[in-house]
């Protein structure tokens, strides 16, 4: 078959380069408009509980992710020239386009008992712009006296204030909210350009938008700087011009085509997706190198251009085939999960794996059959006398010092096991962000001022029609937010308790000590002051409750705490809500974007478990298929599953969570890093039907020139993914730091530990490895290697290149 598809390549060159080319453009065209995602990723099925009352949640009172926050330390507050510009930074950013509301210290409005009319008048504590200081000071007292706003507006303590910006939420999810925010920062820049005042920022808006452009800004980054990294191996490896040409064109070939994909598929661009151009720029490299090292290896051979083309398709097609595969096996097990960003992840990546391997295996002989043969010079990397002592010194390991390479191996191992003990789970929304990144240091200075931005939501469902609206049901909530004020992870609660205390106060002429419920005799004059009807959500009730008056809410802000302490609130606050509100008569959920992301959170890194033993299993079956033996399949994954124990414990002992971002490293690495041993054991098992079964010499042979690939490839693999350490994400950070020490002990244990087992154990995996497998990669050369029927069709070959080409001497003697 492999003899068939390198005459088609080699003969049909144009054709083939026509229709790439116009798959090319095609691709172009639908690549030309893929855009960023600016959505939250959606981590919980539809079917899920927490999901499904999330949305009913969302339906019922609103979005609760849409609140952008701007905050200042400033102990010059309530000074007038200071003041004024926090009044007017709140008009000029509720005149943009998009802003439903802003509420501020500057904004907040007061009840006022109009007895007249027997009605609360809703009322902003400062109408205009205060005139003069001592008019700003007596609005601040009526401030002060405002239990409702306090922690929530304002830390006095800490002379922190807080604006809160809600923006429609039409332009949450589409690119209109990045130029919306960004107008927003630059407004409130300018107001604060000429103090000394620093400005935070944060909330669910702010955090998406800024993680969206990171992302856009890192596509090209990586991609430029894989380029470059690929430059530089290629030149040092090669020294050709030739092989850089040819290696860049699949490269941008494959670019094209990736992001025509995902166009044409109706993806957009993420923070896992955007990573895949630069992930495939390196994977494009390491099959040149293999296919053009294997070319340069047979040229040296026999010295016959057509006949070195011809084998590259022939003898390592196969084997790049299933190392290729098993890279995409890698991706695609991320099919398997609920999660849409990862399903995107995994379908860009292993279908553009197998796209990028047929450019590779059609690009490579095509190009080089138009070039001159390689030269002597261009040679000598096969020939390199620091490769050959390694490679001499590996074999001295191999043949002669096996029983250290096994003890080292045990005490890896061990190792690993009590690193794998210490290895612990995180759930946060900052998670991939640095320690030191402006979002995260803004996130903790919310956090250690107001309690934090994150949305925590109860809703109550009274199952009765105006049963909010009865006493006994507000001092329920009361109670519960007792509860919540024991947890130090929550702010201030928003209710309808706090407005009837709210009520009260005002009642009493806004004296601060009536800020509580009224008495069951008070409770029917004051709440007939307070307007009931909800007609509409501009409706400052509405946020409250909805239109029945049977459902409510308790709404507070929390840290960013993970999913083991959030798994802890609600089990212990669980409990606490069921003594309150009876289950028998209410219904409490607790949800809010806090809730779904976590538990999110958690149900992603099952799924990603889950694929990680899928991939292992598949990529055990496609080994088996290779070799029609169980004992290649053991010894092939065994060393390439200790590494992946090996980063696990790296994890364990630095401390590093797993979290989505470092778990996807498993089932990345193992599909690249198997790729090795394929490429050992299918030249092993060529080697054994040469040389009639001789162990030692075919591993030696195996050695010599896969060894050097190995080397090479790895060296690409590990830079290439060590780039990502640049990231301005810790996810990513985390992801190319780790998946580069896997391959790098994955190149020792392929290189070393796998010969030396095949070596020990010779009788039996020889015994079954020897046979004919399902797939025999080698089956067109099983007769002689120069046998006359090659021999024909070579120098058939030749006169048709020598046509073309008008060359008179195609091959170097």
């Amino acid at each position: 078959m492999w003899k068939v598809i390198a005459r088609i390549i080699l003969r049909q060159r144009w054709l083939l380069l026509v229709i790439i080319g116009a798959i090319t453009l095609v691709m172009a065209y639908f690549g030309r408009n893929v855009q960023l995602s600016y959505e939250l990723a959606q981590m919980l099925p539809a079917s899920d509980s927490t999901f499904i009352a999330y949305n009913d949640f969302k339906q019922r009172f609103g979005e609760d992710g849409n609140v952008f926050v701007v905050g200042v330390n400033d102990p010059d507050f309530y000074t007038l020239s200071h003041f004024s510009d926090w009044y007017d930074l709140g008009v000029q950013i509720k005149a943009l386009d998009g802003i439903e509301e802003v509420v501020s210290v500057a904004r907040c409005i007061n009840l006022y008992k109009n007895d007249s009319i027997q009605k609360f008048e809703f009322k902003p504590i400062f109408p205009k712009k205060p005139a003069s200081q001592a008019e700003l000071d007596s609005l601040k007292n009526i401030v002060n006296s405002l239990p409702f706003y306090r922690g929530m507006l304002y830390n006095s303590e800490k002379d922190a204030y807080l604006m809160a910006i809600t923006l429609d939420k039409n332009k949450l999810n589409n690119v209109s909210r990045v130029a919306l925010v960004l107008k927003i920062k630059d407004i409130v820049d300018h107001y604060f350009a000429s103090k000394k005042i620093q400005v935070h920022y944060s909330g669910l808006p702010y955090i998406r938008t800024i993680t969206s452009e990171k992302i856009k800004s890192e596509l090209l980054f990586f991609i430029v700087l894989s380029l470059l990294i690929s430059i530089i191996i290629l030149i040092l490896l090669f020294r050709s011009a030739r092989v850089i040409f040819s290696s860049l064109i699949i490269v941008a070939i494959s670019l094209v085509f990736t992001m025509g994909f995902m166009g044409l598929m109706g993806f957009k661009i993420s923070i896992l997706t955007g990573i895949i151009p630069s992930l495939l720029v390196i994977i494009a490299i390491e099959n040149c190198i293999y296919l053009i090292n294997k070319y340069h290896w047979e040229y040296k051979i026999h010295g016959n251009k057509v006949k070195a083309l011809s084998r590259i398709i022939k003898r390592i097609g196969f084997a790049t085939l299933m190392t290729n595969l098993t890279t995409a096996t890698g991706f695609a097990t991320f099919i398997f999960t609920s999660n849409v960003m990862l399903k995107e992840f995994g379908i860009v990546s292993s279908i553009n794996v197998m796209v990028e391997y047929l450019f590779s295996l059609i690009l490579i002989p095509v190009i080089f059959s138009f070039l001159r043969p390689p030269t002597q010079k261009q040679l000598l990397h096969l020939e390199s006398k620091r490769l050959g002592f390694i490679i001499d010194l590996i074999k001295s390991i191999v043949f002669v010092r096996r029983k250290i390479v096994y003890v080292v191996t045990v005490i890896v191992v061990v190792v690993c096991i009590f690193g794998i003990y210490r290895m612990k789970t995180s759930g946060k929304l900052v998670d991939d962000l640095k320690t030191n990144d402006p979002v995260y240091t803004d996130l903790k200075f919310f956090e250690n001022n107001f309690k934090g931005v994150m949305p925590f939501e109860i809703s109550i469902d009274t199952r009765k029609k105006n049963g909010v609206l009865k006493l006994s049901t507000v001092k329920k909530i009361q109670q519960l937010e007792g509860e919540l004020d024991s947890f130090p992870y929550f702010s201030e609660p928003l209710s309808v308790a706090e407005l009837v205390k709210f009520s009260k106060q005002a009642y009493y002429n806004g004296k601060e000590e009536y800020y509580k419920l009224p008495t069951d005799i008070e409770k029917d004059f004051i709440l007939s002051y307070l307007q009931v009807k909800i007609k509409d959500r501009k409706n400052i009730l509405h946020s409250f409750l909805d239109s029945t008056k049977r459902y409510t809410r308790i709404s507070v802000q929390m840290a960013d705490v993970g999913s083991k302490e959030m798994r802890m609130i609600q089990e212990k606050l669980k409990p606490r809500i069921d003594s309150i509100f009876d289950p028998a008569k209410f219904n409490v959920v607790v949800t809010g974007n806090s809730v779904v992301y976590t538990k999110g959170t958690d149900f992603l890194i099952d799924n990603l478990w889950e694929s990680v033993l899928i991939g292992i299993v598949l990529i055990s079956i496609i080994v088996a298929i290779v070799f029609s033996s169980w004992s290649m399949v053991i010894v092939a994954m065994i060393c390439n599953l200790i590494p992946l124990l090996l980063t696990a414990a790296i994890m364990g002992f630095g401390g590093i969570p797993v979290k989505p971002s470092t778990l996807i490293v498993f089932s990345v690495a193992l599909g690249i890093s198997i790729d090795a041993a394929l490429l050992f054991l299918s030249k092993y098992r060529f080697e054994l039907k040469q040389t009639g079964g001789a162990i030692k010499l075919s591993v030696a042979s195996s050695l010599e020139e896969t060894g050097i690939s190995m080397i090479y490839t790895s060296f690409v693999l590990v830079l290439g993914f060590a780039i990502f350490i640049l990231s301005g994400f810790g996810g990513t950070q985390a992801l190319g730091m780790l998946i580069s020490i896997t391959l790098f002990l994955s190149l020792f244990f392929n290189i070393i530990v796998l010969p030396s087992l095949v070596v020990s154990f010779d009788s039996y995996i020889t015994n079954r490895a020897i046979r004919k497998s399902i797939i025999d990669p080698y089956a067109d050369d099983k007769e002689a290697p120069e046998n006359e029927k090659e021999e024909e069709w070579v120098t058939e070959m030749e006169h048709e290149l020598n046509e073309e080409n008008k060359v008179e001497n195609p091959t170097i003697q």
